[in-house]
């Protein structure tokens, strides 16, 4: 066992850039190798500047923002810079048709008119710890199938006894398939509170046809500031708090940049898998990406009916419709990557010389025809998982009603504790407001229809719960849409989830006769209940054998590639990533710049259009060519956003995009299309990361919101 941790600190020290600029590195173990290298590209700075324990650093200035977002600290008082989209939802929370922010944005021109975010949160990184002997020691007795099943437990345990006794919260993370550990201290911080937006024509302008495209023009920020309690502690929110006085900010750049500049981003990708196996690549290509992204698009189509009607649905459906449209693109995209450079055969090659170089070693006889029969076994069913996951429970209504079930399970259980139930039923009344209000009707309706009728016509009928479409079959033609109506329809007529006076006699007396006969819940139960009695053992024997298999095809290629550098896959760490500002030409004849500018925007503007409008003032400061300090003197323009080689992915979205000085120079928010194979298979040739210029950001916080108290408490790094 300690053979293994020091074979993992070894790899883990000793790295260098893997290829192009691959590579997401954790910030505390950038080796020798890996350091020169960033210093070749152009770092100016210390190896303790870039992460320290006991001394002020670059990683003291970086925050997880809410769930899976990154911020950057850019002031003394504790001011944060962010992704709009990433601060969508606290933004439309504080939102009503009278004050539209998502519309018409904010800007507080005095900390009193800030906006508290209820429910919004930052995490600081405090420290990294290594745990993986400890965590060894309590899996020494258990099999490698039985992981899936018993190391979430144990992690946890672990983490709360770190915790004990402190005002931390520690998260203990895998890395390399289960063959390291890390243990991660944070300090949680909930007083956030909105300092800026731009409109949203600003903020997703492009929407989701730029989406994962270049060049692109979206001013995709968002400005909040962390609260403390007086005496310097994290604290909920108070009106007397005052702001967070950081260890480390970032001064801001706005000397511009050039192709080839240096580009360093420190943030928190939320995950990759780039040792995937062939099989993994094909179940993805074959099975779960096509049927997501047809789910999605019939999901989309019915909320956006909905929000193009009336302003104040757009409001309530904004931030769920965004979250759902951005993947439906990139899983549509990836699936094309992947194919498209062959993804498939790499993998192939890849897992031959590993045959090759264990040939004579027992451990790993058969590997790969275990995989390959782990995977056979599961493909039949792979396809039903989907449906039920972003088609049936796609559905708002259908999802609230299946979280029921512990609660039904609970309450039909004699020996359940009444302490239990209580505490169940406080849980449940919560989600149901939450649910209330998110929920649009005439789109959940569609949405039920639409998916009901795509499960019976895509989906294997000895596979479908049979019993609920005889039912349905004796209501009407099942080949007719009418029937998933009129059904649809009566389910949101009848249910007590939408009915609070309904709903709120069986939160005071819960009766499962009552929970049973809700035509909501008897709809989620039939889908659900079908899936758990008779698919669910292939996911858990697939899942359990699976990650024993690549846990030691990963050890295998730890072995194999001694001395050799490697990154472990993303898993929502503070990782950071290097490059340079670069060009690229995606195919012949096509050569796209490093920058885009305002004159790009005037180019897509349409007046009035969803995607493509603009606010009348933007308009005539790009018409009056008002650009202040923040021109580019090269361009004669203003910067709106610049394309790096850096390798990041989903969770990266807020990161700081910094020079070799460790100064701002812009907002990590996207990738390019044509590498959207990215959380699988790294192009060295073809990635690039999409970032906003923060001149533009200044341009648009200074001349449009006229906020210069924000410029002023910036340290403006000029040329």
């Amino acid at each position: 066992m300690k053979k293994i941790v020091a074979l993992l600190l070894v790899l883990a020290v000793n790295v260098v850039s893997v290829r192009a600029d691959e590579g997401m590195w954790l910030v505390h173990l950038i080796g020798e190798k890996t350091y020169a290298d960033m210093v070749k590209k152009g770092l100016k700075l210390s190896k303790e500047q870039l992460y320290s324990m006991n001394k002020s650093s670059i990683k003291d200035a970086i925050v997880i923002f809410g769930g899976g977002c990154t911020a950057e600290l850019v002031s003394k008082e504790g001011l944060l810079f962010t992704n709009h989209h990433c601060g969508y939802d606290a933004i439309a929370s504080s939102s009503s048709v009278e004050h539209n922010y998502l519309k018409d944005g904010f800007w507080a021109k005095s900390k009193k008119e800030e906006i508290p975010c209820p429910g919004l949160s930052v995490q600081f990184l405090v420290k990294i710890d290594d745990v993986t002997e400890s965590v060894m020691a309590r899996l020494k007795d258990i099999k490698p199938e039985e992981y899936t099943a018993k190391l979430p437990g144990i992690l946890m345990e672990m983490s709360k006894k770190a915790s004990e006794g402190t005002t931390y919260d520690v998260r203990i993370s895998s890395f390399f398939k289960g063959n390291q550990f890390l243990q991660f201290t944070y300090e949680l911080y909930k007083d956030i509170r909105l300092v800026g937006t731009p409109p949203e024509s600003i903020g997703k302008f492009g929407g989701d046809t730029d989406n994962w495209e270049w060049p692109r023009h979206t001013g995709d920020f968002s400005i909040f500031r962390v609260y403390m309690s007086a005496d310097g502690k994290a604290s909920e929110y108070k009106a007397d708090n005052i702001p967070y006085a950081p260890k480390h900010f970032l001064p801001v750049s706005i000397k511009g940049l050039n192709d080839g500049d240096y580009a360093m981003i420190y943030g928190y990708p939320g995950g990759t898998n780039r040792y995937e196996t062939s099989y993994g690549v094909k179940l993805k290509v074959d099975i779960e990406n096509p049927n997501l992204v047809n789910l999605r698009d019939a999901r989309l189509k019915a909320m956006l009916a909905e929000m193009v009607k009336d302003p104040a649905v757009k409001i309530q459906l904004a931030s769920s419709y965004a979250g759902i449209a951005n993947y439906w693109k990139f899983f549509d995209g990836e699936s094309k990557q992947l194919i498209k450079h062959n993804v498939i055969k790499q993998k192939e090659d890849q897992e031959k010389a590993f045959e090759n170089w264990a040939k004579g070693k027992p451990e790993y006889d058969n590997l790969f025809a275990n995989i390959k029969k782990t995977y056979d076994t599961w493909r039949p069913y792979a396809k039903g998982r989907v449906y039920l996951l972003e088609g049936i429970l796609g559905s708002p209504l259908m999802s609230f009603a299946s979280s029921l079930k512990n609660l039904d399970d609970a309450l039909s259980n004699p020996n359940s504790k009444p302490e239990d139930i209580t505490k169940m039923i406080a849980a449940v009344q919560t989600q149901q407001t939450k649910f209330i209000k998110g929920e649009n009707v005439a789109s959940d309706k569609n949405i039920l229809a639409t998916v009901l009728s795509m499960y019976y016509h895509d989906i294997d009928p000895a596979q479908q719960p049979t019993a609920f479409y005889n039912a349905l079959k004796a209501t009407g033609d099942l080949n007719k849409e009418e029937t998933y109506q009129n059904y649809s329809k009566s389910v949101f007529d009848n249910t007590m989830f939408l009915a609070n006076a309904k709903f709120e006699r069986f939160i005071t007396k819960p009766d499962t006769a009552m929970l049973h006969n809700d035509p909501a819940y008897k709809t989620a139960m039939a889908f659900v209940n079908n899936f758990n009695l008779n698919y669910s053992k292939y996911f858990k024997e697939f899942t359990a054998n699976n990650f024993a298999l690549n846990n030691k095809y990963q050890k295998g290629i730890l072995e194999m590639k001694k001395g050799q550098e490697f990154y472990p896959d993303a898993n929502f760490t503070m990782r950071v990533s290097y490059g340079n500002v670069k060009s690229y030409s995606p195919r012949d004849a096509v050569k796209y710049k490093e920058i885009c500018t305002l004159k790009g925007i005037m180019e897509k503007y349409k007046p009035g259009d969803y995607e493509f409008d603009l606010p009348a003032k933007l308009v005539d400061l790009i018409n009056d060519k008002d650009y202040g300090q923040y021109i580019d003197k090269k361009a004669n323009d203003v910067v709106v956003c610049f394309i790096t080689t850096n390798d990041i992915t989903g969770g990266n979205s807020g990161s700081p995009v910094m020079n070799g000085k460790g100064e701002l120079i812009g907002l990590a928010f996207d990738g390019n299309y044509e590498a959207l194979s990215h959380k699988i298979a790294f192009d060295g040739e073809l990635n690039r990361t999409i970032c906003l210029d923060v001149r533009y950001l200044l341009f648009v916080v200074e001349k449009l919101g006229g906020a210069k108290n924000i410029i002023d408490e910036l340290v403006l790094v000029k040329q």
